[in-house]
C-alpha cells in the first residue's frame, strides 16, 4: 500500500513553498509522525511529518523545488511489501534475530544553498556509546549557521572519521553507527560509559553548551530551565546578558580578530594571563566579509536627524488595539522599515547592486534587518517587505529574530537582501557610521532616542530626536541621492500620514 506525502496548509494568502532539507532519503525506514522534510515560505519554515509508518519509496519534489499547496511530495510504502522492496531500511530489524550488527554511515546532512564545506565543531559522543535513532551525535558549522547531526539510527558509535576541528565537504562521511541487536548487547555490557564521559546525571543542550563555551561562561553561572534543569540555548543568553549588565563583572576575553601583520613579541608574564580561543566560522566570516565591503565599496555616511514625537504619540494611541487585533507588539522597526520601502521607490540606486559592469535595479526590497546574537551579527531577511503591512512586517521581525537568537535560521533566510537596517540604539548608541552587508549599496543605522532641546517655529523645546546615518557605495550612489533618500525618511517618521498617502 502507497501513502502520499502531500503539502500541508501553509497559512493564509501563502500559495507556495521551497523544499528546504529532506531528513530522509529513498528506502529510509519511516514511523509515523517521524518529520520527513522541511519546506520555507515567505513567512514560517513548516516541517512535514510522516502520514504513515513504512519505507520511505520516492521523492517527487527535490530540495530547492517550488510546490504549491497539496503538491505531491513523496510516497511511502506501507507494510511487508515495503520492509522487502527497502532492504538498507530493514537490515537493523533482520539483524536481532541473528545478533549481527549492521554499519551505517552518518554522512554532512544538506547545508543549504551554495555552501560547500563545514567544521566540525563539537562531538557529543565517543567511540563506544550508546546512540538513539535521531540523537544528536556532532554539530558543524558553516560561515552562518550550525548544523546539529542527528544519528540515522540506534546502535552504538563505532568510528568517528571526522574528528573536531575537521573541515569537510558537503558529501563527507563523519561517523559510523553499529547497528542492529549485536551493537545493543556490546552497549550494555558496559552500562557506566555513558555516565562517566558526562560526569553529570542532567545532559545540557548541545546549543547551550557551544553558547557557554563561546561566551566564556561556566555552568555554575547558568540556571536551566529545561527538563529536570537542563540548561537550554536561552539560559546562556540570559546569564551573558545578566553578567554584561554587572558593574563588578569582569568583561569575557574576545576573540583575536584577523590580523593583517603578526602579533609583536608578548611580555611572558602577560602571555601567561591570555586566553586563545579559535575564532568561530561566524565570526571569520563577519571579518572577512565587512573588510571585503570596506576594500570593494567607496562607501560613505551621510547623517540626518528625527524628530520622533509623531511616530511616538502614534504607537501610544494604538499599541494595546494593535496587539489585540495582530497579536503582536506595534514597535519602531515597522515605521522605519515602511519608511525605507517609501524612499527607496524615489532613489532606486539605492536599493541596487553592481554587478560587474552592470547596475542592477531591485523593483523590490527585501529588508535586511541587523541582529545581534549570542554567536555574532546576523542579518534576516524579510523578502517583500514592501508590499507587508505594518502587522505583516511586525511578524516576520519577531519571528526572525527569535530564530536567530535560537540560532535557526537557514541559510536562505540570510540570503537575498537588497538594503539593510541596523538598530544599535537598543544598545545605547548615539551615532555611528554602519558598514555595508555587501553586495547592498545602502545601510540605515538606527540610534537611540534621547530627549534634546530644538527650536521649533523659534520656541526652545524638549523632543524625542534620533540620529540616523545612511552609509552608501559612492560608485553607485550620488550625494545627492543619498541626501534625498535620508530626508525622505526624516519626512515620513515626522509625518507618518505621508505613508498612508504615498508622499
Amino acid at each position: 500500500m502507497t501513502t502520499e506525502v502531500r503539502v500541508p496548509t501553509l497559512g493564509e494568502s501563502v500559495t507556495e513553498a521551497t523544499v528546504a532539507t529532506w531528513f530522509k532519503k529513498p528506502g529510509d525506514a519511516v514511523a509515523a509522525d517521524e518529520m520527513l522534510c522541511e519546506l520555507e515560505t515567505d513567512k514560517v519554515t513548516v516541517e512535514v511529518p510522516s502520514p504513515a509508518a513504512g519505507v520511505l519509496a520516492e521523492i517527487v519534489a527535490a530540495e530547492g523545488a517550488t510546490v504549491g499547496v497539496d503538491a505531491l511530495l513523496a510516497n511511502i510504502s506501507e507494510g511487508g511489501a515495503a520492509a522487502a522492496s527497502a532492504p538498507t531500511a530493514a537490515a537493523a530489524p533482520a539483524a536481532a534475530p541473528s545478533g549481527e550488527a549492521q554499519a551505517v554511515d552518518v554522512m554532512v546532512p544538506s547545508l543549504g544553498e551554495s555552501v560547500s564545506e563545514a567544521t566540525v565543531s563539537t562531538w557529543f559522543k565517543k567511540v563506544g556509546d550508546a546512540v538513539a535513532q535521531d540523537e544528536m551525535l556532532c554539530e558543524l558549522e558553516t560561515d552562518k549557521v550550525s548544523v546539529e547531526v542527528p544519528s540515522p539510527a540506534a546502535g552504538v558509535l563505532a568510528e568517528i572519521v571526522a574528528a573536531e576541528g575537521a573541515t569537510v565537504d558537503a558529501t563527507a562521511k563523519l561517523a559510523v553507527i553499529s547497528s542492529g541487536a549485536g551493537a545493543v548487547a556490546a552497549a550494555a555490557a558496559a552500562p557506566a560509559a555513558a555516565p562517566a564521559a558526562t560526569g553529570k546525571d542532567i545532559e545540557d543542550a548541545p546549543s547551550a553548551k557551544k553558547a557557554m563555551a563561546e561566551a566564556g561562561i561556566s555552568r555554575d553561572a547558568v540556571t536551566g530551565t529545561g527538563k529536570d534543569g537542563r540548561a537550554m540555548k536561552d539560559d546562556v543568553a540570559r546569564a551573558v546578558a545578566t553578567a554584561a549588565a554587572a558593574p563588578a563583572a569582569p568583561a569575557p576575553a574576545a576573540a583575536p580578530a584577523a590580523a593583517a601583520v603578526p602579533r609583536g613579541p608578548v611580555d611572558s608574564d602577560d602571555a601567561s594571563r591570555e586566553e586563545r580561543v579559535k575564532m568561530t566560522r561566524l565570526r571569520q566570516t563577519i571579518a572577512r566579509r565587512l573588510k571585503d565591503s570596506q576594500n570593494t565599496a567607496a562607501m560613505l555616511t551621510t547623517y540626518n536627524e528625527v524628530d520622533m514625537t509623531e511616530v511616538m504619540a502614534l504607537r501610544n494611541e494604538y499599541k494595546e488595539l494593535f496587539l489585540k487585533k495582530h497579536g503582536v507588539k506595534l514597535g519602531f522597526m515597522s515605521f522605519f522599515t515602511k519608511a525605507c520601502c517609501h524612499a527607496l521607490k524615489e532613489v532606486p540606486e539605492v536599493n541596487a547592486e553592481i554587478d560587474g559592469t552592470d547596475i542592477v535595479y531591485k523593483n523590490f526590497v527585501h529588508m535586511g534587518i541587523a541582529a545581534g546574537t549570542p554567536t555574532g551579527l546576523v542579518v534576516p531577511v524579510i523578502r517583500d517587505a514592501d508590499s507587508m503591512s505594518f502587522a505583516d512586517i511586525e511578524k516576520a521581525i519577531a519571528e526572525k529574530g527569535k530564530r536567530a537568537r535560537d540560532g535557526k535560521l537557514s541559510m536562505a533566510e540570510m540570503q537575498g537582501g537588497s538594503f539593510t537596517i541596523s538598530n544599535g540604539g537598543v544598545y545605547g548608541s548615539l551615532m555611528s557610521s554602519p558598514i555595508l552587508n555587501p553586495p547592498q549599496s545602502g545601510i540605515l543605522g538606527m540610534h537611540k532616542i534621547q530627549d534634546r532641546p530644538m527650536a521649533i517655529n523659534g520656541q526652545v523645546v524638549i523632543r524625542p530626536m534620533m540620529y540616523l546615518a545612511l552609509s552608501y557605495d559612492h560608485r553607485i550612489v550620488d550625494g545627492k541621492g543619498a541626501v534625498t533618500f535620508l530626508v525622505r525618511v526624516k519626512e515620513a517618521l515626522e509625518d507618518p500620514r505621508r505613508l498612508l498617502m504615498d508622499l
